[in-house]
């Protein structure tokens, strides 16, 4: 049974009490990724950060073609939306809802304030499969988000538990490494939160390998180490969906 995405909002209207949020801000304001609202307006067309956005306008691209071509209705929760400029993206799509979900109170508000669209919603909460209660989805997507999560299987599980059948989970923007290359990635990312005066924020931010989808039905859509793609696409995050 499905609920409306209103209602969702309306019951997860309250901040969660986190420290995540101060981190992240914090990481975001020293690396100049607070957006104005006319610079969020613009997303991902953007000069500043250009490199970084142009990846994510392809692969954006790519995940919006894939479900435009199913032509017919889609609930679609995003988990870590963020600013939410990628949720608005995907209500523009006819014949869908959206529900994008982050635990940022700061983002989520300038995402409600920006993106205001009768079939797009945004909740302020972390993520589990009792956020929702007895709402379903057809598309989970998780963008450039899944590394903030430190268990692979813990958080599929719970998007399983509120997919419909026949569901599609989406990961794009998130990058992964070979096993032997773990421990290496960490120190450099505690030694990069480190050097912004920021250190706790490494104990938020984890380190995933492909190996992790091993117990579910995924495919890899794209990747960024096959010959093609290395010579002519050059983008670095893998696009990998996990179905039910």
């Amino acid at each position: 049974m499905d609920i409306s995405v209103k209602d969702i909002a309306k019951k997860h209207s309250k901040k969660p009490e986190t420290g995540f949020e101060e981190l992240y801000i914090a990481v975001r304001q020293h690396e100049k990724k607070v957006y104005t609202d006319d610079q969020l307006k613009a997303l991902p067309d953007f000069d500043t950060h250009s490199h970084e956005w142009e990846i994510r306008k392809q692969s954006s691209g790519r995940l919006l073609t894939h479900l435009g071509k199913k032509h017919k209705y889609l609930n679609i929760l995003e988990v870590g939306c963020g600013n939410g400029w990628l949720s608005a993206k995907m209500a523009d799509m006819p014949h869908t809802d959206v529900t994008g979900l982050d635990i940022n109170h700061t983002e989520i508000s300038q995402a409600s304030r920006i993106f205001k669209k009768p079939n797009l919603q945004f909740v302020c909460d972390d993520f589990n499969d009792r956020t929702f209660d007895k709402a379903r989805f057809d598309v989970i997507v998780l963008a450039a988000s899944l590394q903030y999560f430190s268990s692979i299987v813990t958080v599929l599980q719970q998007a399983l538990n509120i997919l419909n059948r026949g569901g599609e989970i989406h990961i794009i923007d998130t990058p992964f490494y070979d096993p032997p290359e773990v421990g290496k990635a960490a120190g450099r990312c505690r030694d990069y939160y480190n050097d912004m005066g920021i250190p706790e924020m490494a104990d938020h931010y984890f380190h995933h390998t492909i190996s992790g989808f091993g117990g579910f039905n995924y495919r890899v859509l794209f990747n960024p180490g096959n010959l093609f793609n290395r010579i002519f696409k050059k983008e670095p995050f893998y696009w990998i969906a996990i179905y039910k």
